[in-house]
């Protein structure tokens, strides 16, 4: 993907930023294509691809019927034939009823060619627990897409993530799933950079630096993180480091070995349940890689092992916030 040499910093919300990088990509790439329910003459559900159309067209951005198994076979076929889809799976909920064309199609397309045919399609969905979201509009289903070889797998937690991470993902000649988090889309607002070099590599990014713990996240988590970390300096004197995974597949292990070699102590916090959590994974490798680092057991603190109610005050009590982190901090460093 071409670049524009000037760049441009503005404060946009995460839902405008993904607009932002869905624009550059149609206008930057002539085989880009947009295509999914509503996204098209409503903007999508969110209002994520609003004028998208307008100035793109209905040949490139258009709505579909509501059907996933179609939208994902249709992008597979095309992809193979040159072109570079975008589908937008409204809730990651309804991926599943699709996962043979991501699962054994579009992610085997490289492996059973021989590397003479290509997927390079991009699925941007979102998930996460709001106020009011029933059960099957609130999983979080990162680690099932994880697992799968030859998907790369993103949740973007800042603004900046959200525009760099889907115009990486869209450049990438592998099929890409795009896990954006619907809670963000209007509450968060950042300064992002515009019209950069797209990022060819899949790097976790630590934001903040410590000594004393790890705390390794990504998509909404992130935010919780901070909080905490912040809490920990000022009220405990807890010195925590927070790493932004933003890529589980692939995962950039060098980075968090290398902290938890400075740390000696990983939590791990993911909204996800935990039994089988992508947290499972990263504690498994860490005890095994880092072990003598360790000066405790890894920590994972997670959304127990639940279906996710719908009222607010109970998806408060089981969804990992701040305060549960500070206290699992502690129980790491006493």
């Amino acid at each position: 993907m071409q670049h524009e040499q000037t760049t441009s910093t503005l404060q946009l919300s995460y839902a405008k930023a993904i607009n932002a990088a869905l624009n550059r990509a149609l206008k930057e790439m002539p085989e880009t294509l947009l295509f999914g329910e509503d996204v098209a003459k409503p903007g999508g559900v969110f209002g994520v691809t609003k004028d998208l159309q307008k100035e793109f067209g209905s040949a490139r951005v258009f709505d579909t019927p509501i059907s996933e198994t179609a939208m994902l076979g249709t992008a597979v076929g095309a992809a193979m034939c040159g072109l570079r889809p975008i589908v937008e799976i409204m809730w990651i909920d309804f991926s599943l009823v699709a996962m043979d064309q991501i699962v054994n199609q579009a992610a085997n397309v490289r492996y059973v060619s021989a590397g003479k045919l290509q997927a390079p399609m991009t699925i941007r969905t979102q998930q996460g627990a709001l106020p009011g979201s029933c059960a099957q509009h609130s999983q979080n289903l990162e680690a099932m897409f994880a697992h799968v070889p030859g998907l790369r797998v993103g949740l973007p937690a800042t603004v900046q993530d959200a525009y760099d991470m889907l115009l990486t993902g869209i450049a990438c000649n592998d099929p890409s799933l795009i896990i954006e988090n619907r809670g963000l889309y209007h509450t968060l607002t950042e300064p992002v950079t515009l019209n950069g070099p797209v990022q060819s590599s899949f790097d976790a990014h630590i934001t903040r630096s410590g000594c004393d713990l790890t705390i390794v996240t990504w998509g909404s988590m992130l935010h919780r993180a901070h909080e905490a970390a912040h809490a920990l300096q000022a009220e405990h004197g807890v010195n925590a480091e927070v790493i932004n995974a933003r890529w589980l597949a692939p995962f950039d292990w060098p980075t968090l070995q290398q902290s938890v070699q400075k740390t000696g102590r990983l939590l791990i916090v993911h909204e996800a349940n935990l039994t089988g959590g992508f947290g499972a994974e990263i504690a498994a490798r860490v005890h095994a890689e880092c072990f003598t680092a360790l000066k405790k057991p890894v920590g994972r603190l997670a959304t127990p092992d639940i279906r996710i109610p719908a009222a607010p005050h109970l998806q408060a009590a089981v969804i990992p916030c701040a305060k549960n982190i500070i206290q699992k901090a502690r129980e790491l460093v006493s």
